[in-house]
């Protein structure tokens, strides 16, 4: 397809043609990857499918809970997603990651039972929630962050376990989640508010601060993907870490949250959790190796070289 695009360009003599030959280039890709691979998008659409809800049951969540208790308990996402990879994929995991998951989970339950202590009454108005605005539960909060990591853990490792078996560009793979996402998405806003869109227009109500979650949500995502290729784990336990504090500091700044001892000692457990799971595991010794001594390095072509005296 490069080869027809790059002769129009090139005999046009415009020099608008390669731009517009790229363009069409892509438009004949992307159709392909949707409409000519039906098949695969629709495998996808079960994954698309569960992060619609997701998306949405965050910001259900996020309407009825603190800011800092939704970071903190959104990392149980890390337990449901090793879960169901143990369950559907196989995978083994090592002493250290069960541990890191059963002290991600002390976390958690230590945090919310800080928070249910400071909201006696069911339904009852948690003390972030200032007086202006829709009452808030705490229940319903509580509920919807739980569905919400359950299904992105599935969504995520069912994603996985489709790269692996029919493989693929991820990207092109993206692609297909993305518009059948944005039909199921645009299908249920028409549902719901259909007479109200149509009557005020799609983007009524667009004031900066929603343009500002827009493009955070979006420029996280690529920058999430940025994290993957480029760093490691690890260093995508500590974002996940200021991410936590970062909430945190805002909720007591424009809520007036006030973290008890509680709350600080189970987002203490949660963050080393974190940081735990992601560390690289320890390489088995090599045949006919001391286990004391450090693995010796090995060339390019996999040979062992002599250890440094």
């Amino acid at each position: 397809m490069a080869a027809p695009g790059a002769a129009d360009g090139g005999g046009s003599g415009d020099s608008a043609g390669p731009a517009t030959g790229s363009v069409r280039q892509t438009a004949v890709t992307l159709h392909e990857a949707v409409v000519g691979q039906f098949g695969d998008t629709l495998r996808l659409a079960v994954p698309s499918l569960i992060y619609t809800l997701q998306n949405n049951l965050q910001y259900v969540a996020i309407s009825n809970l603190p800011a800092a208790t939704f970071q903190v308990t959104y990392q149980l996402k890390i337990l449901t997603t090793a879960l169901f990879s143990v369950l559907l994929l196989g995978t083994a995991l090592s002493r250290l990651q069960w541990l890191s998951l059963a002290l991600l989970f002390a976390g958690v339950a230590l945090v919310q039972a800080e928070q249910a202590r400071a909201v006696p009454v069911p339904g009852a108005l948690p003390p972030s929630a200032g007086p202006e605005g829709p009452p808030q539960s705490y229940a319903v909060g509580l509920a919807a962050v739980a569905a919400s990591c359950l299904s992105s853990g599935f969504a995520g490792v069912y994603f996985e376990r489709l790269l692996k078996r029919s493989g693929g560009s991820i990207w092109l793979r993206n692609v297909q989640l993305g518009a059948v996402g944005t039909a199921v998405g645009l299908g249920a806003m028409l549902a719901a508010e259909g007479p109200a869109v149509a009557a005020l227009g799609f983007f009524y109500g667009y004031n900066g601060a929603v343009w500002a979650v827009v493009v955070n949500q979006a420029a996280g995502g690529l920058l999430v993907a940025v994290v993957v290729r480029y760093a490691d784990n690890i260093l995508k336990g500590f974002a996940t870490a200021l991410s936590i504090l970062a909430s945190t500091a805002a909720s007591a700044h424009l809520f007036g949250f006030r973290p008890r001892a509680p709350f600080l000692a189970g987002t203490a457990m949660v963050l080393a959790a974190v940081v735990l799971y992601g560390r690289p595991r320890a390489q088995p010794p090599a045949r006919g190796q001391d286990p004391g001594l450090p693995a010796r390095p090995r060339a390019p072509d996999g040979t062992e070289r002599p250890r440094a005296p």
